[in-house]
């Protein structure tokens, strides 16, 4: 291969990982950005949710998941309506007439909690893993000038979506233990 060529490869390989980091980041955006802003609190209360019932949630299996609770949003600005809306990860198992500061995100209401903070947080990682590791290979790939082995980038990806497991679990875990001492 020349060395015109090899540049033109390595100049390919660069701006490939530039697009897949890009879509990386208007997919997380896009599809669990909202949730995760409402989450971890990165914006001010949008109202406040008056509790009527809470209930322990189930998943698709039918294996016991977080707390849910529904009530009546009342939103902060004026002229707003009044109108049912499903607290997702709640904090706690709040009683009827509770009034809980929220965020809205996609028509479901958010506040900071451990199972909120770590089902989010894991439906991010295993949606930016893939990509990661695909950025990082055409970075190799635009260093050397030729494709490399993707066997390394592979088991590292491997090894990231174990490490987003165990990091969406503890970073739960944190804030659960955060929320129950505060």
């Amino acid at each position: 291969m020349t060395a015109g060529a090899r540049n033109s490869v390595r100049a390919l390989a660069l701006l490939g990982s530039a697009a897949v980091l890009a879509l990386a980041g208007w997919l997380v955006w896009l599809l669990p950005g909202p949730q995760l802003v409402a989450v971890l609190g990165l914006r001010p209360v949008d109202g406040t949710l008056t509790v009527s019932e809470c209930y322990e949630a189930s998943d698709a299996e039918g294996y016991p998941g977080a707390t849910e609770c529904e009530g009546v949003y009342a939103p902060r600005r004026s002229g707003e309506p009044r109108r049912e809306v499903l607290l997702e990860g709640a904090a706690a198992r709040y009683g009827p007439g509770s009034a809980v500061p929220v965020r809205i995100a996609r028509g479901k209401a958010y506040e900071l909690s451990g199972s909120a903070v770590g089902h989010v947080g894991a439906v991010t990682g295993f949606l930016l893993v893939p990509f990661l590791a695909l950025a990082s290979w055409l970075l190799v790939w635009a260093r050397r000038g030729k494709a490399g082995k993707g066997e390394t980038h592979l088991i590292a990806a491997l090894a990231a979506l174990a490490a987003v497991c165990v990091l969406s679990v503890a970073a739960g875990l944190l804030v659960a233990l955060a929320h129950a001492v505060l």
